[in-house]
């Protein structure tokens, strides 16, 4: 039975800190880069909501406040979307990077337990190598239902990804009509007032 070096440990040690430091530093990347989005969308909003404030202020009658009011839902909409989708994608690149870690881990886990398998079978009593080839096997197996799985949840989250999108550009579409619609409207009251 093969034992386990101080050599060893040192390395498997170092290699978990630095595993841990990539994941850590992916982390604080990303929750800087919500911080940013954060400040810079209420900035934005805080700009925008004082801008129509004064629009709808200086509104000379009822007509013209109800087309200032349709005029200013859609940009603020458009922010909402925008702002959702950087949050989303924050949020994928950060569990996208988890993920390449721990698949990269699962890949050095395998490697190890098959290399323990190998030395393992080297000094095995004769007829033990079905019992080795059956733990190989369910490893293999494993690993098969693992990349399946992976490869299943990549394409669900592509397909839930672009539903989200077409959601998002019916809801915009839909609000400018409406929005269109509602000062088209109060043009014709207008007009005929």
């Amino acid at each position: 039975m093969s034992t386990f070096t101080p050599e060893q440990f040192a390395a498997a040690n170092k290699a978990n800190i630095e595993t841990l430091l990539s994941l850590t530093n992916g982390v604080f990347a990303n929750a800087e880069r919500l911080a940013a989005l954060n400040l810079n969308t209420a900035r934005s909003v805080l700009e925008d909501s004082v801008s129509s404030i004064k629009s709808l202020l200086s509104a000379k009658d009822v007509q013209e406040l109800i087309s200032l009011q349709g005029s200013l839902v859609q940009p603020l909409l458009e922010k909402s979307v925008a702002y959702a989708r950087s949050v989303y994608e924050i949020a994928s690149q950060g569990q996208e990077e988890v993920g390449k870690v721990l698949e990269v881990q699962l890949a050095e886990l395998n490697k190890g337990v098959t290399s323990a398998l190998d030395k393992a079978a080297k000094s095995a009593p004769a007829g033990s190598d079905v019992a080795v080839a059956a733990v190989k096997s369910a490893i293999a197996a494993a690993n098969s239902a693992y990349d399946n799985f992976s490869k299943a949840v990549k394409q669900a989250t592509e397909i839930a990804e672009a539903n989200v999108a077409a959601a998002t550009n019916a809801t915009v579409k839909a609000v400018s009509t409406t929005t269109q619609a509602a000062s088209a409207s109060a043009s014709t009251s207008k007009n005929v007032a």
